[in-house]
């Protein structure tokens, strides 16, 4: 008998030793209390996370310990009713260690009842999730200012400043890589000013201590002793006296597979990094590649709205803040000249010679103008065959000077496949302060000056005058032909469709108004708009368009011709008025339409007037139901901010950029990044000015939505529209989606 018992307790000593080495190597934490919350047993682990001695806890509250006698009555209330429930249950809570370091854990909660159901014990395992919390937090607070569109800048120092927080031993650095593959510092919130003047513009390589050389690898490098490590061999005077002496750099790698950066870890001991450090790496590096990858995208979308695709110089809208720049900081005498050039006969070599020499031709005349300017100077793209140049701190005698060697160096036959080509220009000029004093005077006399030269004999310049020119009284007398054509409604719609390049069906049609005067022929819209604009006509031409193209859509759909909608332009000077909302409201309801039938299309102007009264037309109208569309999305001012502040739910890709496609890698990645941007704000895209199959398929397989232009037709007036929509839906179903593969 006492041999049994001795071997009973033998038995019982080693299970009992299993049991605790099972409890206490864990790397949970294992805790058990009275009936009253007393820690009464509590393992290593739990020592470990909470850095209390186990003679120091027990005996204590365990919501003491933990820091946990601070929660408000309702989470008390919560989970004292899952524990007389008697069953297990799981719960996240935080807690404190002894220090106050806040922790984060996942609590299995183990009720013990007596068998008369009374609470004897509870039995919790704690599992820290605190690095899982960090990071959530880290990616939640850097996503958060990604989406708010703060400056990549700002975005990587709150990375490195939080990563900072996280590890106290830690100095990160984030550096970019510019286009010429040198180092450029970029948030290195703990380091002197010094050492990232000392890096800034080193070409990454093979030995350009871990950061370069970890760009040039394309891999994390680990330094684990910059004082020995050759990498750093002529680098380690910046780092060692800041007592730092070891570095974990690792690329940031965009999806394309090019290093835009590295983020690094500077550690004050010799050593390498943990597994916490490299948990926290991977989730920075995720955050780093959306953070590049959002700056690339917003810069595309900014040279975009800035700077003309063609000839890579700055647009009108770049143009007029440099003007209101440059006037700010003046004084008010301060002496500028604006020269106005537009190319003779351009018209002719595009006619003769095709689009693509007529785009080789405004790209060489672009590189001239910039040969015979000074630093200082500036000059855009106004449009078309349009050029501006501003010339700073220049009088007339300067300004004459200069027009006249652009003049010469024009006249230089320009070499352009195979073809020499001489070129001749206009050029008005206008000074300040003597001919204005704001951008939009200054422009327009020199604009005047021009047509004055053009009139004249061509190849020359001209100064403003007061004096009205040739040219300024046939625009007078084209404004008055203009105004009677409008008392006698002698404009009149064309319709261009619009088709899904999903399946080849009309989506719908664009009304676009023409004018024929009986003496001068047809006059191009573009002019007789502006006219109407300074003439103060636009708005009853708008609302002439916007009567007419719904009673045509209504005798449509008497002639059962099915078509969905029609898309009327409105100028932003519409929109300056309150009465725009029941003008179409009233006209809807004539003609017995629903909002979904009608689309206006509005330009930026709407946004950049500042108008309060035609945002909230814009408002009113979606309200309404109406669809807004923004059309020559590009060409002025556009941006991310202003798409946010408008309510539209469709985005017009300017035929300049599809133009381009086939030929142009630039206009390929800027389309692209437009349809990509435009889809991930929901916004329907529509190319207009597609003209060739190759243009087609290359939008269908970026999946733009709407594509309109010469590849389906041109704009028609109604019986010739309805003969080619009958010819059109009659057509085989393959010819209507051509391409989609």
């Amino acid at each position: 008998m006492g041999e049994k018992a001795g071997a009973f307790t033998a038995n019982a000593q080693e299970e009992l030793r299993l049991l605790t080495l099972a409890v206490n190597e864990t790397e949970r934490a294992v805790y058990v209390t009275d009936a009253h919350g007393i820690l009464i047993y509590a393992n290593r682990t739990f020592s470990e996370i909470f850095g209390h001695a186990t003679e120091e806890v027990l005996g204590r509250p365990v919501l003491e310990l933990l820091g946990q006698s601070d929660y408000d009555a309702a989470t008390m209330d919560r989970l004292l009713a899952l524990v007389r429930r008697g069953r297990t249950f799981q719960e996240e809570v935080w807690a404190h260690d002894r220090l106050g370091n806040e922790l984060w854990l996942l609590a299995t909660v183990r009720p013990v009842l007596s068998m008369q159901g009374q609470l004897e014990n509870l039995v919790c395992v704690l599992e820290n999730t605190t690095e899982s919390r960090q990071i959530q937090t880290l990616q939640r607070d850097v996503l958060e200012a990604v989406a708010q569109d703060l400056p990549l800048r700002q975005v990587a120092n709150l990375i490195c400043k939080r990563v900072e927080k996280i590890f106290p031993e830690v100095v990160s650095s984030i550096l970019s890589i510019d286009p010429d593959k040198r180092l450029r510092p970029l948030a290195l919130p703990s380091l002197p000013q010094y050492y990232a003047q000392a890096i800034d513009g080193l070409p990454i390589g093979p030995d350009v201590g871990s950061c370069g050389t970890s760009a040039y690898r394309g891999v994390p490098v680990v330094t684990e002793d910059i004082e020995t490590d050759p990498l750093w061999a002529d680098y380690r005077g910046l780092v060692l006296p800041l007592g730092l002496h070891a570095c974990w750099s690792s690329p940031i790698k965009l999806r394309d597979g090019r290093v835009a950066g590295t983020f690094a870890f500077y550690f004050r001991q010799k050593r390498g990094p943990s597994n916490w450090h490299e948990h926290i790496v991977a989730a920075c590096l995720h955050l780093c590649v959306v953070a590049f990858e959002r700056h690339e995208a917003k810069e595309r979308i900014d040279k975009l709205a800035y700077y003309d695709t063609l000839t890579g110089l700055p647009n009108r809208a770049l143009l007029r803040e440099q003007i209101d720049a440059a006037f700010r900081n003046a004084r008010p005498d301060r002496q500028m000249a604006f020269l106005f050039l537009d190319v003779d006969n351009f018209k002719d070599v595009n006619d003769t010679l095709g689009h693509s020499v007529g785009d080789e031709l405004l790209v060489e005349i672009a590189k001239r103008l910039r040969e015979q300017l000074r630093p200082g100077d500036l000059v855009s793209r106004h449009g078309g065959d349009e050029f501006v140049i501003m010339l700073d701190n220049c009088d007339g005698d300067r300004a004459g000077l200069t027009a006249d060697g652009i003049l010469d160096a024009l006249l230089r036959p320009l070499h352009i496949n195979g073809l020499s080509l001489p070129v001749t220009a206009s050029i008005g000029i206008s000074l300040h302060p003597e001919d204005g004093t704001d951008s939009d005077t200054l422009l327009k006399n020199a604009d005047a000056a021009m047509y004055q030269a053009k009139s004249e004999r061509r190849a020359t310049h001209r100064f403003f005058n007061r004096q009205m020119n040739q040219m300024g009284q046939d625009r007078v007398l084209l404004g008055a032909a203009l105004r009677e054509a409008v008392a006698e409604h002698a404009l009149h719609l064309r319709y261009q469709p619009q088709i899904s390049a999903r399946d080849g069906k009309l989506l719908g049609v664009e009304a676009l108004a023409r004018w024929t005067h009986p003496a001068l022929g047809e006059i191009v819209p573009d002019r007789f708009i502006r006219l109407a604009e300074q003439s103060g006509l636009i708005e009853a031409i708008g609302e002439w368009a916007l009567e007419e193209a719904c009673r045509q859509l209504k005798a449509w759909d008497a002639r059962d011709l099915k078509i969905p909608c029609v898309s009327v332009n409105i100028s932003p000077i519409h929109f300056r008025n309150r009465e725009l909302l029941p003008v179409v409201a009233a006209t809807l309801q004539r003609h017995g339409l629903s909002a979904d039938r009608l689309l206006i299309e509005i330009t930026e102007g709407v946004v950049m007037d500042g108008c309060p009264i035609a945002m909230e037309n814009t408002r009113a109208l979606q309200s309404l139901g109406i669809r807004l569309s923004m059309d020559d999305f590009g060409t002025g001012y556009s941006s991310l901010s202003h798409l946010a502040r408008l309510p539209v739910t469709e985005l017009k890709i300017d035929r300049s950029f599809i133009t381009e496609l086939e030929e142009s890698v630039n206009a390929q990645t800027l389309v692209t990044a437009v349809i990509r941007i435009g889809q991930s704000l929901g916004l329907t895209m529509v190319a207009e000015g597609v003209e060739t199959e190759a243009q087609r398929r290359f939008l269908q397989a970026l999946e733009c939505d709407v594509l309109q232009g010469f590849l389906f037709s041109k704009a028609l007036p109604p019986s010739e529209f309805e003969s080619w929509f009958a010819a059109y839906e009659a057509g085989p179903a393959s010819d209507k989606v051509r391409g989609a593969a």
